[in-house]
Formats: C-alpha cells, structure tokens, sequence
C-alpha cells in the first residue's frame, strides 16, 4: 500500500534528486521534484547527436574508478558502460612526449604520500617534501593535475583527499557510457514518472520556511508547496541563495568548509581528425600542455573525429570575461600553438563547437566539489538525517571519488536510505 501521507519535496533534477525521487516514489512516498532549469540532469548536460555525430556531453562524461551505483544503474538500463582506451601525451611547448611529467618523480611522490598521516594542503606538502629547484617539473605537474583534474586550489585542496587519485595515476579505470550520461538521466526521469513523482520545471526555489513541523517551499515565482520533508540537492554555491529555517542555516554554513570548483569545456567536432596525421599521435586519448586550453581529449576508441578541451580550477576566472564563442576561439589558438598549424586551417575543417564556463551557468556556479582539509567533518555534518530540510549531492559524499555523478547518485540513494529507515 502506497504510503501518501509524507509529502517530500526535492530541489533540483540532477542526479542526486532524481536518485532519491526514484527510490523514495517507488517505496509509496508522495515526492514533487523542483527543477530550476527546463531539463533534468543539472551539470550532466546532453548535446545534441546531430551537431557531433553521437550524444556528446556538455557537462559529466566520465565513469571513474569502480562507480558501483552507476554501473549498476547502466545495467538496469541496459546501458554499456565500456572502457576508455589510448594514451595520455604531453607537448611541453616544443616537443609531444608519452611520459608524464611526472613519471621521474612518481616512486619517490608515492613513498611519501603513503607514509603521510597528518593532512595538509598540497601546496604544503609540496613545499614541505619537494621543495628544491630538482623538483621544480614534479611541483608544476602535480599543481596542474590538482588544478585541471579535481578543478580545486592546491593551496587548500587535502592532500590525503587526493592520495589514492595520485597513486593509481588519475585516468586509470576511467569509461564512457554509450550514448552518454543523458541516457542514464532518462532512465532515471522515467523511473520517477512511473512511481508517480511530480517534476516541475522552471521551479526556482527562493525559500523554505518551517512552521509547526511543517515546511513550506516558496518559489521565485510565487510557487508555494507545502510538505513534510524537503531534500536539497543544488550545487553547493547555491545553498546561499536559498532562505533556510535556522537550524537547517546553521547546518549549510558547513558548506563553506568543501571547496567547490570550476571548469570550462569546449568540444570542437571537424571533418576529418587532422591530428592523427602527426606522426605517433593516431592513438592518443589525452593531451596535456601548458597552452590557454591545456588538456584535450579525443574519443578514443571511437572514431569521430571530435576534440574535448578541458580547463579546470581557480585560473579559469582569467577567462571569465569570454563568451561561448570566445572561448571556441581560445581553444582553436590553443590547438594551433600545440600541433604548429596555422588558426585558419583548423578552423577550416571545423564542423560544429560549443562551449561551456559552468560557472557562468546560474544553476551551477561551478562544476564539482573537492576536499579541503575541513571537508570530511562538514561533510558528515550536513549529510546527517537529523531535521526536516535534508542536503544531499556530489559534494557530500564521502567516498573516494567526490565530485562524480557516481558521488551525486551515492549520496541520492543514501539520503533516499536514510528516510525510508526513519
């Protein structure tokens, strides 16, 4: 028998709230998702097949590491999740290389990082063990993997947060869903249509007010919703634009203890994949560089001939002043200065671009969450069931791959968990 009498509102349609929508519908709950955007999936953000050829991805593209809940949602969907391959290569400005810039230094990075007990930042750390003009390479690669990998400062980024990232390298156990994360997004939506939950869009939350053990959820529009628990889902910089009932405030203020970061992503799709044509380069997967836009990606294994650029952490505000379009032509400078083409040529051959600064995007802010030396206590903190108005998403999750749409789904079925327990 459906269990009508608790109404729960959730805030936000991406993959944390469609998680907990579909588990909390279908165990008889009454649920009402509000979307501020007129779409599901938040930072998980569909292209459109015709402009690149396949389902490209705007926002979340990879699968990392184990990611249990998600390849578990993949089968239930009958989704493949399947495997990334190529190699990783580095252009150092003069010539392209398949070592790491850091791979001198990764035996003596790992001794020490394992026998590290007490955390500090990375830039401490860095400071601490590595701190002479020898390891001046080791330094430069290690800021730019914290910067453009986890999008965090490494003058606050946790390096035991980051320990286990650096000793199995990053990238490695990294794939793709076919079709792309838009897929696993319908699937939940349809999961949430079937158990009867409500998903209204172009619903900007602006306050929830606690009355009588009853809450009321108010609208930018005028909106109001009355229910009996609210869990809020939105990226963390959000919390602050949403009025909260004052123990349900004292709780947010944890969120100023995880780091939140950015990242630009510009997808450029040409009618041929020029860059094969360079000697060596036919199998790579990722490029890293020191240019504006300083990683790109290709689809490797698949064929199409489409280049990912990739710019992550606090140097993205240098180019914060740029439009869509002026990032597209950043990037194309960009790939210009590292393959030694001339701008027009590649432009020539361009087909089809977009580009995103996720924190230009006014329902993100930014794009994911890392750990600052504070974030596990606050994380602990604000995922607690305690009170009527809940948090849930990607920036709570305590597991080893904050940040990921693995961390968004985890966190929404532990929410969802939590008041089903109740």
């Amino acid at each position: 028998m459906s269990d009508t009498s608790e109404h729960i509102v959730i805030v936000g349609a991406g993959a944390a709230g469609l998680m907990a929508a579909r588990e909390l519908g279908s165990a008889g709950k009454r649920v009402t998702i509000l979307e501020a955007r007129e779409r599901c999936g938040g930072r998980i953000h569909p292209l459109p097949a015709s402009s690149f050829g396949y389902p490209a991805d705007g926002g979340a593209e990879f699968v990392h590491g184990e990611a249990p809940v998600t390849r578990g949602l993949a089968r239930e969907a009958g989704l493949t999740v399947r495997p990334i391959g190529g190699a990783q290569w580095s252009f150092d400005g003069t010539d392209f290389s398949r070592e790491n810039p850091r791979d001198p230094y990764d035996d003596q990075l790992h001794a020490v990082v394992k026998d590290l007990t007490d955390d500090l930042t990375v830039a401490d750390f860095l400071r601490r063990h590595f701190a002479g003009p020898e390891y001046a390479r080791l330094r430069h690669a290690v800021e730019r993997m914290v910067e453009g990998y986890d999008a965090a400062d490494p003058e606050r980024a946790s390096t035991l947060a980051l320990r286990d990232e650096w000793m199995n390298d990053g990238h490695a156990k990294s794939a793709r869903i076919d079709g792309g994360y838009g897929g696993l997004i319908d699937f939940l939506a349809a999961g949430c249509h079937k158990s009867g939950v409500a998903i209204r869009f172009g619903a900007v939350v602006s306050a929830i007010e606690d009355s009588d053990g009853r809450l009321t959820v108010r609208g930018a529009d005028g909106a109001v919703h009355v229910c009996d628990r609210v869990i809020v889902t939105v990226p963390l910089p959000l919390l602050r634009e949403i009025a909260l009932p004052a123990a349900a405030r004292a709780k947010a203020a944890a969120a100023d203890d995880i780091g939140f970061g950015n990242v630009i992503k510009i997808l450029l799709r040409f009618k041929r994949p020029w860059w094969r044509e360079r000697g060596g380069l036919a199998d790579m997967l990722f490029l890293l560089s020191d240019e504006t836009i300083p990683v790109w990606w290709t689809r490797q294994p698949d064929q199409h001939p489409v280049l990912t650029g990739w710019f992550g952490g606090p140097r993205t505000a240098e180019l914060s002043h740029l439009d869509p379009q002026g990032l597209i032509e950043s990037g194309l400078d960009s790939l210009a200065a590292i393959f030694g083409r001339p701008r027009e040529t590649i432009a020539q051959d361009l087909i089809a671009a977009s580009a995103v600064n996720w924190a230009h995007d006014p329902f993100a802010r930014g794009a994911y969450s890392w750990a600052t030396l504070r974030t596990r206590t606050a994380q602990e903190r604000l995922a607690r069931a305690d009170g009527l108005v809940l948090f849930s998403g990607e920036a709570l999750y305590r597991g080893r791959d904050m940040g990921t749409v693995e961390a968004a789904l985890a966190s929404g079925l532990e929410t969802a968990g939590m008041i089903l327990q109740g």
